[in-house]
C-alpha cells in the first residue's frame, strides 16, 4: 500500500510539521509507502490531492492542516471549502482522502492540542485502503 500525504506549510514550525511527523510514524508502524506533498497553505492542498488520486500506485491520501480563527470568518469559508471538494475528490476517484485539517474556530492552543491526532487520521486512511 502507497499513501499520498498532503500537508500545509503554513504554521509548519510549531503545528503541520509535527503533525506530519506523527503521521509518518504510523505509516512506518504500519508498514505503509508515503509519498509526502507540501503546500503553502490549507486552501492549496485539494489539488495534489486530485493529481494522487488519479495515480494507479496510490490508495489513499492523509491530509495535514491547521485552520485557526481570525478576526474574519476566513477560517470557516476555507475549512467548509476543503473539507467539501476532498469528500467530492473522494467519492470521484473512489478511494480515502481523509480529512485531518483541523479547524475552523480553532485556537492555536486547540491546533497545538491536536497534533497527535495525526496519527488516527493516518491510521483511519489505512483501514479505508484496506
Amino acid at each position: 500500500m502507497k499513501l499520498g500525504i498532503v500537508v500545509s506549510g503554513f504554521y509548519w514550525e510549531d503545528i503541520t510539521s509535527k503533525m506530519l511527523a506523527v503521521s509518518l510514524q504510523a505509516c512506518q508502524e504500519n508498514k505503509v509507502e508515503v509519498e509526502v506533498i507540501k503546500v503553502p497553505g490549507s486552501f492549496d492542498i485539494a489539488l495534489p490531492v486530485k493529481k494522487l488520486l488519479k495515480r494507479k500506485d496510490i490508495s489513499g491520501v492523509i491530509t495535514l492542516g491547521a485552520i485557526i480563527e481570525g478576526d474574519t470568518d476566513h477560517d470557516g469559508v476555507i475549512a467548509y471549502a476543503l473539507a467539501t471538494t476532498l469528500q467530492n475528490l473522494s467519492l470521484e476517484f473512489e478511494k480515502p482522502v481523509v480529512l485531518g485539517v483541523n479547524g475552523p474556530k480553532m485556537s492555536w492552543k486547540q491546533a497545538v492540542d491536536r497534533i497527535p491526532r495525526a496519527k488516527d487520521v493516518t491510521e483511519a486512511c489505512i483501514k479505508m485502503c484496506k
